[in-house]
């Protein structure tokens, strides 16, 4: 999950088209990660509900609603709800940058430019800065997709989530659960 809000983070890391403020469009964006149990069994969830913005000075932020944590089981999702996430206490996970806004000011439709980020993910009262490979398409003259081109692993041990984890374990009778977890991202920006 921490590696969800990771790479939400350093999909708004990259730059933007115009000096406008843009929203992200939720609907149409995605914050996906896979957890891997018993060393072997990989599953991929996503997040459900997506918020953020572009401000025209170039502060980039992404919120995630940590309570919106879909794996398809309503068990296990509140299992990380409260568990892993402890969303009573810590409801968002927020990606926050500073992007170029001259940088991609000239992209026409159909453009891509590929960018390394750093995000700072603030997740379960835990702040680290992440790097990201991400590739920017200009859609039209007022979107833009931002994507991961390589899963950002985020390591749960540095968000403090290393014992909601084992208390996961534990609670599904499972011998393992990894702290390393692949995030990937696919970020829509419509601007406003």
């Amino acid at each position: 999950m921490s590696l969800k809000s990771l790479a939400l983070l350093s999909l708004l890391a990259l730059p933007v088209t115009a000096l406008a403020d843009w929203q992200l469009a939720g609907e149409d964006s995605s914050v996906n990660f896979v957890s891997v149990k018993k060393s072997t069994i990989a599953e991929t969830h996503h997040f459900k509900s997506l918020s953020g913005t572009i401000a025209d000075d170039g502060k980039a932020s992404l919120t995630i609603d940590l309570a919106s944590v879909e794996t398809n089981i309503p068990i296990r999702n509140e299992r990380m709800q409260k568990l892993l996430f402890n969303t009573a206490q810590f409801a968002k996970a927020t990606v926050s940058a500073q992007v170029d806004t001259e940088k991609l000011s000239a992209m026409k439709a159909g453009q891509t430019q590929t960018v390394s980020a750093d995000v700072t993910v603030d997740i379960h009262g835990s702040q680290q800065t992440e790097k990201a490979q991400l590739q920017v398409t200009a859609l039209d003259d007022n979107r833009l997709l931002i994507t991961s081109t390589a899963p950002i692993m985020v390591n749960a041990g540095n968000y403090k989530l290393l014992e909601g984890i084992e208390k996961l374990r534990e609670v599904a009778g499972l011998d393992s659960i990894s702290p390393m977890v692949p995030v990937s991202v696919s970020l829509v920006f419509t601007k406003q």
